[in-house]
């Protein structure tokens, strides 16, 4: 069956819809537009023997639901140039979802890759849950939403077509971008494009291509944009030309949240070169200046008194104690056999590669917004509501960003642009130094988890987990989701976190009787989502523990692993790398090999490394870092269901192990009275080129599943714990605090005040 047999056609009873039939609107426009209609359907299933919440119902399928009502309201245009354009209702943060998104529109309507122009949409509040991104979400929740609009638009120039030649519309076919009819006649959608038009809305019904007719869904493709990054021509929010949108900095407090008390010299400051206002606000003191130099100067230059912050005092040491005062109990202990441990995880920035930025224009009766965003909508609604604006006049513009890192989901510096606009009364373009976002910024929460596995012989009883955690803000619009749709979740009346907690975390393994439950405490942070939320900590001590219990019982690490997983496709990813992986070679003393697996969202990923932790290796000479162990080798297998684009699955695994190198070894922020020592990407260590491995393997196992699954927080859990499994089997010592080289400070701290340290001048005294 093609899908000329059944194009697209007006509704014409309540008949049910078959498996890949679904219904879809032509809206009312001059150029052909089209758009889905999907019901809501719950993936919840009463044949499963397994109490786990995850597998009734995730944290994906809570995001999916809540966008499922709007979807219709994301259309797809077929234009009279032949192009199509599409408005994404996400964030493009480097993540490639421009790119899986116009491959989907491209094979569903017939059309070539490069016709399709994916932009991302402004906020729209119709949109509801249906414009937040995050939770490996976006390919799963859109892909068929995007699918069925493309389908629509195929199916009314196939008759427009049909209908210029008085021909049955059955004949007829639609392959790269040109429809074809008997006598080979041909017409390119450009021209069919107006034709296919409709003055009015029509409900349609489509028929969408079967998977074994796929020819650009499931191929690797470059990115659409790659050109673009490479040669400069992209555009992020600092690259935007808007009219008189000058560059602005904050003087920020020595200590976090630390208020401004008084400035003993504002005039001085407003007298400097290039500087044309000064003001004191919620944060700190704005500087506007002609560029971002003069800015800095200023910022340096101000003499400003500070108030308290809301970790004043506070150290490692002290969050560390109050942490271990709200863990909860894990029970008596058993009877039985048992290992159990304590992990702790430190501070660890959510700061992007793109400083913080937004740019505002706010008059007495509108504002308008450009920057990054991933929760645009609350962005929208918040700013409204701080200018005591209507919806309507305030217009967010969401532009594309340079990483995330869960950072974007907060709008913090599009608060602090929009207030400084409204104060000075002109349009500002803020940047925060790279000193702020470390110091100022989000981060994610310093935590504990104490887990414990209780066996007997070859048989595990149950696995108990306590995870505490400062406390996770989630004002970023999931809270949202979970109270609207809280008398569905099956997780009784429980507070965000623990919601988050719950539908994020799965127990992969037949462990018995299992319980994962989450406390937090101090809400004195400004912290966030980092990539993969709570589960790189959880899944580590896991992991870790399960090497503890491979030991106890005589077994190899990854026969135990593959042993206790529940399902094939587990079994299948972690056979995939030990196999790639080589398991089990032998390795000069001082070296291991780590495996780990983690699951969510869909999808499966089983990670293996290569560590060298000898003391050549660890104690080589690096310029103000620690070099520490390296990892020499990696292997990565992921079951994702249907990857839509291989490569960029291939580019998120490689993001993914970058990530969990950093969790494990390197990547924290050092608290010392109420402020963190690091002030830029010079002394805060995420993975460098003398931890990255020089040999990796990327597996993309054929797919289990007929549709997408969440791919791009996937591979992080697994990494981190495979890292943290080989340093134990390399050095003997089972690590429990994270990174591994966190108590080595190995940079001088520069000084909070000014908060923006020099600019180094002494680069060329390093070059070899």
């Amino acid at each position: 069956m093609t899908d000329a047999d059944h194009p697209a056609r007006p509704e014409t009873g309540p008949s049910p819809l078959a498996r890949r039939r679904f219904l879809g609107y032509v809206l009312a426009a001059p150029t052909l537009m089209a758009a889905a209609e999907l019901v809501p359907a719950s993936r919840a299933r009463a044949d499963i023997p397994s109490p786990e919440i995850t597998e009734l119902v995730d944290l994906n399928d809570v995001m999916t639901a809540a966008a499922l009502p709007t979807s219709g309201l994301i259309t797809v245009e077929v234009n009279e140039d032949g192009t199509v354009s599409f408005a994404l209702p996400r964030a493009e943060v480097g993540q490639g979802i421009t790119t899986s998104s116009a491959m989907l529109i491209a094979e569903e309507l017939g059309v070539p890759l490069e016709r399709v122009h994916v932009t991302l949409a402004d906020a729209r509040v119709e949109l509801l849950f249906n414009q937040l991104t995050g939770g490996s979400n976006t390919t799963f929740s859109t892909y068929l939403p995007i699918r069925v609009a493309a389908a629509v638009a195929r199916g009314r120039l196939l008759q427009a077509a049909a209908s210029r030649w008085g021909v049955p519309v059955t004949g007829l076919t639609l392959t790269a971008g040109v429809v074809t009819g008997p006598g080979d006649r041909t017409a390119d959608i450009a021209v069919l494009s107006r034709t296919a038009a409709s003055m009015r809305t029509e409900r349609m019904v489509v028929d969408l291509k079967p998977r074994d007719e796929f020819s650009v869904v499931g191929r690797p493709h470059s990115r659409i944009d790659a050109l673009a990054a490479v040669t400069g021509r992209k555009k992020f929010t600092l690259d935007l030309d808007v009219p008189d949108a000058m560059p602005t900095m904050v003087c920020r407090p020595p200590t976090i949240n630390g208020k401004a008390g008084s400035v003993s010299d504002l005039q001085a400051i407003r007298a400097m070169p290039g500087v044309s206002d000064v003001a004191v606000i919620s944060t700190g003191v704005a500087v506007r200046a002609a560029t971002f130099g003069q800015c800095i100067d200023a910022v340096r230059a101000l003499k400003v008194f500070w108030k308290p912050g809301s970790a004043e005092g506070k150290s490692d040491q002290s969050v560390l104690e109050e942490l271990h005062a709200a863990e909860l109990p894990l029970g008596p202990p058993p009877l039985t056999p048992r290992v159990e441990g304590r992990f702790t995880f430190h501070f660890r920035s959510n700061s992007a590669l793109e400083p913080n930025c937004a740019i505002a224009d706010v008059r007495p009766d509108r504002a308008e917004i450009w920057s990054s965003l991933k929760a645009p909508i609350v962005a929208k609604e918040a700013i409204a509501a701080e200018l005591g604006l209507p919806l309507r006049s305030v217009t967010v513009h969401v532009a594309e960003g340079g990483g995330s890192f869960g950072r974007k989901l907060f709008f913090d510096a599009a608060l602090e642009a929009v207030e400084i606009s409204q104060k000075i009364g002109k349009p500002v373009k803020l940047m925060w130094h790279r000193a702020d976002d470390a110091r100022q910024g989000r981060t994610h929460p310093m935590a504990t988890s104490r887990a414990r596995i209780a066996y007997l012989g070859n048989t595990v009883l149950s696995y108990t987990q306590r995870h505490t955690s400062v406390s996770t803000d989630l004002g970023h619009g999931l809270g949202e989701i979970f109270t609207a749709l809280a008398a569905r979740l099956p997780v009784g009346d429980i507070g965000f976190s623990q919601t988050f907690f719950q539908l994020s975390q799965s127990m992969p393994y037949d462990f018995g009787a299992n319980s994962r439950l989450l406390s937090e405490t101090d809400k004195g942070f400004n912290t966030g989502s980092m990539r993969n939320v709570y589960s790189p900590d959880v899944t580590c001590a896991r992991e870790l523990l399960i090497d503890q219990l491979a030991a106890r019982m005589g077994e190899d690490p990854y026969r135990l692993r593959h042993d206790f997983l529940r399902e094939d496709r587990s079994r299948a990813v972690l056979d995939k790398v030990a196999e790639v992986g080589d398991w089990g070679r032998d390795l000069p003393a001082g070296m291991a090999q780590g495996i780990a697996f983690h699951s969510e969202y869909h999808a499966v990923s089983a990670v293996l490394v290569e560590l060298d932790c000898r003391p050549q290796t660890v104690g080589r000479p690096i310029r103000d870092g620690v070099a520490g162990p390296r990892v020499t080798k990696a292997v990565i297998a992921v079951d994702v269901g249907l990857a839509v684009n291989p490569r960029g699955v291939e580019a998120q695994m490689t993001g993914c192990l970058m990530d969990g190198i950093a969790l494990a070894l390197t990547s924290s922020l050092h608290l010392r009275d109420g402020h963190f020592l690091e002030a830029s990407w010079d002394n805060y260590f995420y993975t460098r080129q003398w931890n990255t491995p020089p040999e990796l393997k990327i597996v993309i196992m054929p797919a289990t599943t007929g549709e997408p699954g969440g791919a791009g927080e996937l591979g992080v859990a697994a990494s981190m714990a495979a890292v943290a499994c080989a340093y134990g089997r390399a050095t003997g010592v089972m690590p429990t605090v994270f990174p591994i080289n966190h108590a080595t400070l190995s940079f001088s701290p520069k000084p909070t005040v000014p908060p923006i340290p020099a600019s180094p001048t002494d680069g060329l005294d390093h070059v070899r």
